[in-house]
């Protein structure tokens, strides 16, 4: 117990380490990425109903009645003149992406640990999942001058490889935290239909066209958005001056005005509120992450293997 709690003191705030995402591969068998029935919704979260895994081509034999006009093989059948359909079999494995934020504003908090560090920490649960599930995992982590993919791969091998490029990703040097459509449309080609896609993002710049990027790799794939996200951007610390800085500039906070306080409060939930609509509206699990809460218990909540 003694050595556990010596652990935790240590913890540094700001990333995880090799060793801290290699220790999830035990709290990862809570977790389940097989198609299941949405649970009921908690606050700052919408679940959608997993899809599951892609269907392969397998071989086509003649039409017969019943079988779905959508599988007809209209190549055979214009060929021997008689109809013909297409046989599928589901994939052994599906593809799983995990496509994780680096740029510089996901290396904040004010309490609990820094966005980056709870991004490592969820992406690195929901990889141990798809392993014991028998999935293939792969991933982009990606900053404002950097980008990193790993193809999903099965095996052991590949999941090390993953969590050791996101405990390693270089803490970006700066950046103007623009538009997210590059690391969009990047995700959109390197997402085979079928897949899992988890995006774990703070989602600045998340503007209309990275937006349309976002709504096509929906279209042909199970697709969550973990958002994390710091207390003081959802609100502004009670009255008082605060000294603020980014390494290169100190500030001072002025929450003394209520209205000042209650705009910066709606305008945070008018942006989520928005976010949630979309996923709502196609299919789209939506998930929250604060920097001081728990990885495990918020990946529980929608990936918790079901009892009996």
């Amino acid at each position: 117990m003694k050595s556990q709690r010596r652990r935790e003191a240590t913890t540094d705030p700001t990333r995880a380490t090799l060793e801290e995402l290699l220790r999830l591969e035990r709290p990862a068998r809570r977790l389940s990425l097989a198609p299941q029935v949405a649970r009921a919704r908690q606050a700052g979260q919408y679940l959608s109903r997993l899809r599951g895994r892609g269907m392969e081509y397998d071989e086509s034999r003649p039409y017969q009645p019943g079988d779905d006009v959508r599988n007809m093989d209209w190549r055979v059948t214009a060929r021997i003149g008689k109809p013909f359909s297409k046989l599928y079999r589901e994939e052994r494995e599906r593809p799983v992406l995990l496509w994780v934020d680096a740029r510089a504003a996901m290396f904040f908090a004010t309490r609990g640990r820094f966005k980056w560090a709870q991004a490592q920490r969820a992406a690195a649960l929901l990889a141990w999942a798809a392993f014991q599930g028998g999935d293939r995992v792969g991933g982009g982590i990606f900053s404002d001058r950097q980008h990193q993919e790993l193809r999903p791969r099965r095996g052991k091998g590949a999941l090390l490889k993953l969590l050791r490029v996101l405990a390693e990703f270089p803490q970006p040097a700066g950046g103007a935290g623009g538009s997210l459509l590059q690391p969009l449309r990047r995700l959109h080609h390197a997402a085979h239909p079928g897949s899992l896609v988890v995006v774990l993002s703070d989602f600045r710049g998340l503007d209309g066209a990275a937006e349309r990027q976002l709504l096509r790799t929906a279209r042909h794939n199970d697709l969550v958005l973990l958002h994390l996200y710091d207390r003081l951007e959802e609100a502004l610390p009670p009255p008082g001056r605060y000294p603020v800085g980014d390494g290169d500039r100190i500030l001072v906070l002025d929450s003394s005005r209520g209205e000042v306080r209650q705009a910066y409060r709606r305008r945070f939930q008018a942006w989520v509120a928005r976010l949630e609509t979309l996923c709502r509206r196609n299919g789209i699990t939506w998930l929250q992450c604060a920097s001081d809460s728990d990885p495990v218990e918020v990946l529980r909540h929608a990936f918790g293997r079901r009892r009996g």
